[in-house]
C-alpha cells in the first residue's frame, strides 16, 4: 500500500464524516442563530432556552437525513471493502 492510497483513503474519509456531520450541524448553527436573536431581542438570558431547541433540531434532522447520512456510510464502506484486494495485492 503506497503513502498516496493511504492519503487518498484519509481525504475520503475526512470528506464522508464531513459529509455525516453538516446535516446536523447545520440545524443546530441554524436554532443557535435563531435562538441567540430571540434573547437578544428579549433580553432574556436562560441557557436552557439555547440547549432545549438545538437537541430537538438535531433530532428532527437526524431524522430527516438519517436515510441518506447511512447510504453514504454504507457506500464509502462498500468501496472501501471492495478495495482492500487491490490494497493488498
Amino acid at each position: 500500500m503506497s503513502a498516496e492510497t493511504i492519503t487518498t483513503l484519509g481525504q475520503q474519509a475526512v470528506w464522508v464524516t464531513f459529509l455525516l456531520a453538516a446535516p446536523l450541524l447545520g440545524a443546530a448553527l441554524l436554532v443557535g442563530l435563531l435562538v441567540s436573536l430571540f434573547q437578544a431581542a428579549t433580553q432574556l438570558n436562560e441557557m436552557t432556552l439555547s440547549f432545549v431547541p438545538k437537541v430537538l433540531a438535531m433530532g428532527l434532522a437526524g431524522i430527516v437525513a438519517g436515510p441518506w447520512m447511512l447510504r453514504v456510510l454504507m457506500d464509502f464502506t462498500i468501496r472501501l471493502f471492495q478495495a482492500i484486494p487491490q490494497m493488498v495485492g
